[in-house]
């Protein structure tokens, strides 16, 4: 089998959470869908867990990082060009998401970032291999 990844985040409110991603064009496994939680898809073997806090708490004894002071993870997601690296962003940001930091173009890599509804970054990059000086 091959391995899998599950992203946990705690969300405050699920159907506001779901509803931003859905706009970003993901979409969600209703078979770990419920009022606690949901699996939005990423990729083949890629998955985030979104988690009401009440329900993310069950798994932890930590507090939850207060996102609007505090970065705990950022999430980095790859595609296939810069201009769907903008597409992405700019979606984020009509859903409600703020972009959280200037372009980076680094000539072989380009990148952009946003903050979701609940403050977790998110980093959206393109990767030009052939670019790359060695």
């Amino acid at each position: 089998m091959a391995t899998q990844i599950f992203v946990n985040l705690p969300v405050k409110d699920l159907n506001k959470a779901i509803e931003f991603f859905t706009k970003l064009d993901f979409k969600f496994n209703t078979q770990f869908t419920d009022e606690n939680a949901t699996c939005m898809i990423v990729g083949e073997n890629i998955f985030v867990m979104l988690l009401v806090e009440k329900f993310f708490k069950t798994f932890t004894k930590k507090e939850i990082c207060d996102t609007i002071k505090n970065t705990e993870v950022m999430v980095a997601l790859s595609t296939d060009s810069k201009e769907k690296v903008d597409e992405m962003i700019n979606k984020a940001i009509e859903s409600g998401g703020n972009e959280s930091r200037e372009p980076q173009n680094h000539g072989w890599m380009y990148g952009r970032s946003f903050e979701d509804i609940d403050g977790h970054i998110w980093e959206i990059i393109y990767m030009d291999e052939k670019a790359i000086k060695k």
